[in-house]
């Protein structure tokens, strides 16, 4: 039996209730595991200047995985004001510690399963079962973005684009830009583990979701690699091709049409979201960050300051991002185990949170799925 080292990362909010009570199906669970708690959050960019401390990276690089709650991320005006005052004087700047630790540690992978599980009273349509492949590390989220627009930039950028000429009126001060950066190893290894997946588990196609009608160059670029490693290295698996705004509508039409989808970074973000209401809501929506060595696992939904502490919000998002993390350390039976007490819970309906129309609180939930293990 393996023994595991777990970076514990409630962040705040309700990370600490949905925490507290996926501990008590992991203990449940026998998983021999040590968790070791880490600090990520909002107090500590408030009080240090850092809702990442080095002290963090420095443990999950000792560990074998993560688990996280949930974070705070507020903007730049907010966030600058609520830094301790000693600290307002030295140009620090807040950027999302989920955003920095899947570049840092190149968890590539953003893997987002959404199931409608039978007697969820919130389900769109019984029958769902969605699984997003989101690249994780690169497009809008990669940090590249100017304001003001330099100088030597805006004269790069009409050098070579017609498109920044139609800006020429706007001085830079007035010009904000973001870089979507997509580059074809990023494209060929979220592609890749999408078309793994779709082999593994046994569904019927791969779908690629982007823009490439308007977006050339970027969703021209994914979409190219997606067509090759499909005739290349998965020639019976189909792939199929949609345009992301169509592809939200279709979704609402003919969501039992789907399985496997995979896309970039922003289109990710938005297409997950819709899937996940597709089954419930943020709830029941979990989340891998995995690369080739390491892996974080969180749900999916914010920090909800109004409910921390009130122990009350919904923690089966949290339950199945602690299954999705047996199943990246390969302990299949728990996993497995976990996911039948959790579909168990649901279909009987007597334990439910306010979400779902229900009284009972994160513990209670916990405890009856606990109960079923």
């Amino acid at each position: 039996m393996t023994h595991y080292r777990i970076a514990w990362m409630p962040g705040d909010g309700i990370g600490h209730d949905v925490m507290n009570a996926t501990r008590i199906v992991l203990d449940k669970l026998a998983l021999d595991a040590e968790y070791i708690p880490a600090d990520i959050g909002w107090e500590f960019w408030c009080s240090e200047g850092d809702p990442l401390p080095q002290r963090t990276i420095d443990i999950m690089k000792d560990c074998d995985c993560a688990l996280f709650g949930a974070i705070t991320s507020k903007p730049k005006q907010e966030a600058d004001a609520e830094l301790s005052p000693d600290l307002q004087s030295r140009g620090l700047v807040y950027r999302s510690p989920i955003v920095r630790l899947r570049q840092l540690f190149d968890l590539y992978v953003n893997l987002r399963p959404c199931k409608a599980y039978p007697g969820n009273p919130l389900n769109y349509r019984e029958g769902i079962d969605l699984v997003v492949f989101r690249e994780n590390t690169e497009d809008l989220y990669s940090g590249v973005e100017f304001h003001p627009l330099p100088l030597d930039l805006r004269a790069a950028l009409e050098a070579h684009s017609p498109g920044m000429k139609a800006f020429k009126e706007d001085s830079s001060e007035d010009i904000a830009i973001s870089c979507r950066v997509v580059t074809r190893r990023g494209s060929r290894r979220i592609v890749r583990k999408a078309f793994e997946y779709a082999q593994q588990h046994g569904y019927k196609a791969v779908t690629l979701v982007e823009k490439p009608n308007v977006i050339r160059e970027t969703s021209g670029l994914i979409t190219r690699e997606a067509r090759k490693i499909a005739a290349d290295e998965f020639p019976t698996i189909p792939l199929w091709e949609a345009n992301v705004d169509a592809m939200m509508m279709w979704l609402i039409k003919n969501p039992l049409d789907y399985g496997v989808m995979v896309t970039t970074n922003m289109f990710g973000d938005i297409l997950s979201d819709l899937a996940a209401q597709l089954v419930g809501g943020l709830g029941f929506a979990s989340s891998g960050n995995i690369g080739d060595d390491f892996a974080v696992f969180e749900p999916t939904h914010g920090s909800a300051p109004k409910y921390a502490g009130q122990n009350k919000v919904n923690p089966i998002a949290t339950f199945l991002a602690a299954k999705l993390m047996l199943d990246w350390l390969s302990e299949k039976e728990k996993a497995d185990a976990l996911e039948h007490a959790i579909a168990g819970v649901i279909a009987e309906g007597k334990t439910r949170t306010y979400d779902m129309g229900g009284s009972h609180t994160s513990t209670q939930m916990a405890e009856a799925v606990a109960d079923r293990i």
